[in-house]
């Protein structure tokens, strides 16, 4: 059977699934899935037969997993979703992250209030992991303005990196038995003490699998300009790990804003790295004018690529999990916004063109060619 190229694209409204030749000339949409419903998290796995997952979040009637079988044609609902025990106290506010585990059944899932789940059945039954969910900081950490959220899961071998918002980046080496905070260098501007040991709003990690030990983080920057307590503390927003996470330093210079939700690795390349510059208080990108900047250098310098792009007067967001890149030969970025468009650029970035126009305001955009 010819590649595919499917989008899942989680929105304010529902899933929708966007399927397409490997040409990538044009894509057919289906959906809505889980009508109405906010989706916050996608995963299309393919370790073996291709499974489709994605979160369905309500605030009135629960949380819930969905599953399809056949390229988000039809969906249902897993026989459970995370929760936590009666006992513990916390509530489930959100799903905001699935991720494979080591076996075709075996998936990970980060949710909010920040906790880690485990499935060893395709979502069927989930178990806390006690290691970081009932970690010694888990109750001191706070909410940041999109909640108290465990966004990213990271598996290399025995090590697993967790980005909590506002938590910090969280390692394990033991295959998720114990955790600790690895934030060396990791800064949080809008604390009195800007390199605290836990408590950062991180938002969102990258690695490749062809550079072992090295970590990309979106962190929470825009801090430049600050004039209050301690004054300004810029170039904190985008940073490299060279030691599996346990160190990191600044890689934002000659980026328009070092602030920024997304971040992504080339699937060819580990020294390709790609991000979305947000100005800090609006939230938009700079000057109105968006791109995705590309450094071809491991981060040491940046070029920026909006060929196609809107020129001017457009001041959506891209969220954290809204942007993903194929793993074609020549690889396509897509990218969704609080607007309702979806973004691909081809070639690695060099050149946009706005898929859809008018969809709910997009959380998620994940993609897989099978």
């Amino acid at each position: 059977m010819p590649e595919r190229v499917i989008l899942s694209i989680g929105t304010k409204k529902g899933l929708f699934v966007a399927e397409g030749a490997k040409t990538r000339r044009s894509f057919a949409l289906r959906g809505p899935f889980g009508t109405g419903v906010a989706v916050y998290a996608t995963l299309t796995d393919t370790r073996s037969k291709p499974r489709m997952y994605a979160s369905s979040c309500n605030a009135f009637f629960g949380m819930k997993v969905l599953v399809s079988t056949d390229l988000g044609k039809k969906f249902k609902e897993t026989k459970s979703a995370p929760a936590f025990p009666k006992e513990d106290g916390r509530a489930l506010a959100n799903i905001w992250s699935l991720e494979p585990g080591d076996n075709k059944h075996d998936l990970w899932c980060g949710v909010e209030p920040a906790s880690l789940f485990r499935s060893s059945d395709g979502g069927d039954s989930w178990e806390m992991v006690p290691g970081i969910s009932n970690h010694e900081h888990a109750r001191k950490w706070n909410p940041g303005n999109g909640g108290l959220c465990m966004h990213t899961i990271l598996r290399d071998g025995n090590r697993v990196h967790l980005g909590i918002s506002t938590g910090g980046h969280y390692l394990s080496e033991d295959g998720g038995q114990t955790f600790k905070a690895s934030n060396s260098g990791v800064g949080a501007g809008f604390m009195p003490d800007p390199y605290p040991e836990f408590g950062q709003c991180v938002h969102k990690i990258a690695r490749h699998k062809d550079a072992p030990g090295r970590l990309y983080m979106q962190n929470h920057g825009g801090w430049g300009e600050w004039s209050g307590p301690g004054g300004p503390r810029p170039d904190i927003g985008v940073l490299r790990s060279d030691d599996h996470g346990k160190t990191w330093r600044s890689i934002a210079k000659g980026l328009p804003s070092d602030f920024g939700f997304p971040i992504l690795v080339h699937p060819h390349d580990p020294d390709t790295v790609y991000v979305m510059p947000h100005e800090g208080m609006t939230r938009a990108c700079p000057g109105g004018a968006p791109a995705v900047w590309r450094s071809e250098d491991g981060g040491d310098s940046w070029s920026r690529l909006a060929k196609g792009l809107p020129k001017k007067e457009s001041f959506f967001t891209v969220q954290r999990d809204a942007m993903d890149i194929d793993d074609l030969k020549s690889p396509a970025l897509y990218f969704g916004t609080t607007t309702g468009q979806l973004w691909m650029g081809r070639d690695g970035g060099e050149e946009w063109d706005c898929l859809f126009n008018s969809l709910p305001p997009i959380h998620c955009v994940k993609v897989a060619v099978v």
